[in-house]
């Protein structure tokens, strides 16, 4: 699976035979970023169902997302949860606009592990699986 750069947005992804790990960089504020999110979340979750593996996106070390990437994310979220494709957002909770947007995600995270929100370890930026839950 290749990386995305688009404009400010950088999501390098990584991992191994735990997980696909996306960690995003920069700033989200494209007016419709659906355009370039949607076809390659579309290739990140054919990429993880094949392999059986679960998406972590960590967003600890992005600066900004305007609230156009936030229902790209809402319609990963469900996307990804009908295709049975497990996926956590680790987020640093000592940044308010992460706090705010990613606590406004949490009625998608049914307890069914499907979909999970996790902080990152002492609220900052964590490496890839880092997370704790």
């Amino acid at each position: 699976m290749d990386s995305l750069a688009s404009g400010n947005l950088t999501i390098e992804v990584s991992g191994g035979a735990d997980a696909v790990v996306c960690t995003w960089k920069g700033k989200s504020n494209d007016r419709h970023p659906a355009q370039v999110l949607a076809p390659w979340f579309e290739e990140l979750l054919a990429d993880a169902a094949g392999r059986a593996l679960p998406v972590e996106m960590h967003f600890e070390g992005l600066e900004h997302f305007n609230s156009s990437t936030i229902t790209a994310l809402i319609r990963f979220i469900q996307t990804a949860r009908n295709r049975g494709v497990r996926l956590v957002f680790v987020y640093d909770q000592n940044l308010k606009w992460q706090r705010l947007s990613f606590d406004a995600l949490r009625v998608f995270d049914k307890g069914d592990r499907a979909f999970e929100l996790r902080t990152a370890p002492g609220g900052g930026a964590a490496g890839p699986g880092g997370a704790t839950a």
